[in-house]
């Protein structure tokens, strides 16, 4: 450990001695800080002005340490620094001007009229931090509403009226330009899906006079012609219906014309709406065979409004390749590669068809142990409900069929087996940000073809292990709901999500029981082996907060909770059932299934750790920073493990693990490729007095996980 010291002393110090400013010119200085200070009102949220100020501060990062390596020569060198850091951001006194003008108009966007903006500049050091000082002007209070509508056309004024309780403008409240732009939309929006098609949000003109001193009488006003035309242009306000209906796509794609008739709510005759309009967008969105949905609409004439529906073609056919690295500090070297191939349109109906490999080799060099599992999976899925017209669903998103099979070998150095499953079910979208799906029918057989005879004997000193690694057959219904505020692939504002998931096994079967046979343990079996009986639920929820300027770093937070509980036929869960720690996603200072259950050490019985249980508890913490270029870095910290309910006691404060580490990922907003360091800070598996591992053995290898990943943990 010692001749270790003088490298991390040395990087200290380069660290230390590296200075932000370094590349600045003589009277250049790095904006550190705006501040934004409220005089007469301690409770308005300065947030709502901070995006206002014009030149944006530059908070400390490791990008402008690597920037300020640069001489400012331009040498080779010098230019990668600069290509690979983050330059800082040199202050612009003729900004602060313009901003305290922004600030100003933005306050007067929100209602408060002649506010007054002040700036004071502090600099020192290279560094420049700017004070705005605001005091927010006059507010005034709306008195009374008057309407007034264009003649001629009492179905209008109905349609208007009719909303009145629907407005957002109100007697007593305060007035500003925000509350008018979003009652002008709010309205316009309800009005164009009672059919009036060549209406918007500029029809609408508003206008105040002053009563008494802090209110205002107010003139709400529609008139037949924009905000951008004359009064000459003024015109009725019709409702219109739609006419001609056409749907047109590229003739590469052969696509039945059924399906494309289905997915469609928009008919002649039928009353202009835009919620229609849109709803039928994302119907045929949803069919993924087509690379963009246009809706071309026109008027034909003073009542009718012509729909063309334009289907872009795209790409029918594509493959997918991922894979994970591990290395634990037994030397246990682990690969998980997938391969998978698709094709969108296998049967000329949107139907897609999902072909997939998938290998998990672990191998350790020093005494050649390894295991071996190759998957082969197939998933056919059809964009309808079977058993149901899709008439039936008229909203933007139809559930879709999934028929799924798959065949899985694994060959332990304790056991070899084959794994066999197939399932039959549904999964559909709500309101674009929630997920469900739902297997009615879901099937798997698991046959061990050798047992190692020391890995038997073993086995039959322990029931648990005993039931939980034996052949079984397992047939049920499993499904989840998952809901996130966000659907990017890699999201950039803050955002949450939620899922849980349910799996029951072996009720519809038990009716059958009597007519079945009897295994020596008095199980019924089914196929030659005992069918499996059991709930099992598992909730993760996660929030990940953006920070820091631009919102370019974040906080990423999980809690993950899982339990089952085998009765009936069964005692305990089956091996694939059961819950897990550790891995490039889950407690990451362990290799996976290398932690618990409880304060268990690792079972001598597997050569590869397989250490699992049936209830889990786990917490995890992640700060993510953008470093230079596309590389970000990240610090977490995690807290969790399973635990068998039914052989121990469950003591989570004394056997619950913990972990921290650093990771560096490469963002490329397709794809994220990250490589992770854990160390483990409490092991629950070591002697009492030795659980908890400090800094002097942060460097052991058995107090350390390096995991290779795609996309990021959680």
């Amino acid at each position: 450990m010692k001749h270790k010291s003088p490298i991390i002393t040395l990087l200290i110090l380069i660290l230390a001695s590296c200075s932000t400013t370094r590349v600045l010119q003589e009277g250049q200085y790095r904006l550190k800080e705006n501040r934004i200070s409220i005089v007469n009102d301690p409770d308005f949220k300065v947030s709502q002005l901070s995006q206002y100020v014009r030149q944006q501060a530059d908070p400390w990062s490791p990008g402008l340490l690597v920037y300020n390596l640069s001489s400012g020569k331009g040498g080779l060198f010098d230019r990668l620094f600069e290509k690979l850091g983050r330059a800082p951001v040199v202050f612009n006194p003729s900004l602060v001007e313009s901003s305290k003008q922004n600030i100003r108009k933005r306050l007067e966007y929100l209602g408060y009229y002649d506010s007054n903006v002040d700036a004071q500049v502090i600099t020192g050091k290279g560094l420049a931090t700017v004070d705005y000082i605001v005091t927010l002007g006059r507010r005034y209070r709306i008195d009374s509403i008057v309407y007034k509508l264009p003649g001629g056309n009492p179905d209008f004024e109905a349609d208007f009226f009719a909303d009145t309780l629907g407005q957002l403008l109100k007697t007593g409240q305060f007035l500003s330009e925000e509350i008018l732009e979003q009652e002008s939309q709010r309205s316009a929006e309800l009005l164009r899906n009672k059919g009036y098609f060549d209406f918007s949000k500029n029809n609408y003109f508003f206008s105040v006079d002053t009563l008494t001193p802090g209110f205002v009488k107010m003139e709400y006003a529609i008139k037949g012609y924009t905000r951008n035309e004359s009064p000459e242009e003024d015109g009725p306000i019709s409702r219109f219906s739609f006419g001609n209906v056409s749907i047109s796509h590229s003739e590469s794609v052969p696509f039945r014309e059924n399906i494309l008739k289905g997915y469609n709510l928009i008919k002649p005759g039928m009353t202009f709406s835009d919620d229609i309009v849109n709803t039928t967008y994302n119907r045929f969105s949803s069919l993924r065979i087509f690379n963009g949905v246009t809706m071309e609409l026109s008027q034909s004439d003073s009542a009718l409004v012509d729909c063309n529906i334009r289907l872009a073609e795209s790409n029918r056919q594509g493959s997918k390749l991922n894979c994970e690295l591990s290395y634990s500090s037994s030397a246990l070297i682990g690969i998980s590669p997938q391969i998978s191939w698709y094709h969108k349109n296998i049967f000329h109906g949107g139907e897609s068809l999902n072909i997939g490999f998938n290998g998990n080799f672990q191998y350790r060099p020093s005494d050649k142990v390894n295991s071996t599992e190759l998957g082969v999976n197939a998933t056919l899925s059809l964009p309808r409900f079977l058993g149901l017209p899709t008439s039936v669903f008229a909203g933007s998103n139809i559930p879709r069929t999934d028929i799924m099979a798959s065949y899985n070998f694994q060959s332990r150095p304790e056991f070899t087996r084959n794994v066999a499953n197939v399932a039959y079910g549904y999964n559909w979208r709500f309101h674009n940000n929630i997920f469900c799906q739902f297997f009615p029918l879901s099937a798997t057989f698991v046959r061990l073809s050798r047992v190692d005879p020391e890995f038997e004997e073993n086995l039959s000193h322990n029931p648990f292990m005993h039931d939980t690694y034996s052949s079984h057959f397992d047939a049920g219904m499993n499904g989840f709901i998952y809901h996130t505020t966000s659907t990017e692939l890699v999201p950039k504002e803050s955002y949450s999500y939620e899922r849980l998931s349910l799996s029951l096994s072996g009720n519809f079967l038990s009716l059958f029981r009597r007519f079945m046979p009897t295994g020596k343990d008095g199980q019924a079996m089914i196929l030659g082996a005992p069918y499996t009986q059991y709930i099992r639920g598992q909730l993760t929820l996660g929030r990940t907060f953006r920070v820091g300027r631009d919102a370019q770093n974040s906080i990423a937070t999980r809690l993950d909770i899982g339990a089952g509980h085998a009765y009936g036929n069964s005692s305990y869960l089956p091996f694939e059932e059961q819950f897990y720690c550790g891995g490039a996603s889950s407690m990451r200072g362990w290799q996976a299934r290398t932690l618990g259950p409880g304060d268990s050490k690792q079972s001598q019985i597997f050569t590869i750790p397989s250490q699992t249980g049936d209830f889990k508890l786990e917490a995890d913490v992640e700060f993510r920073f953008k470093m230079f270029w596309k590389i970000e870095g990240a610090l977490f910290a995690e807290a969790g493990n399973v635990w068998n309910l039914k052989s121990e006691k469950l003591d989570l404060l004394r056997t619950i693990a913990a972990d921290w580490g650093f990771g560096v990922r490469i963002n490329l907003d397709l794809i994220v490729a990250r490589l992770d360091l854990g160390v483990k800070a409490y092991d629950p598996g070591r002697d009492v007095g030795q659980r908890w591992i400090g800094p002097s053995q942060w460097l052991n290898t058995q107090s350390l996980a390096l995991h290779f990943g795609i996309g990021y943990p959680f």
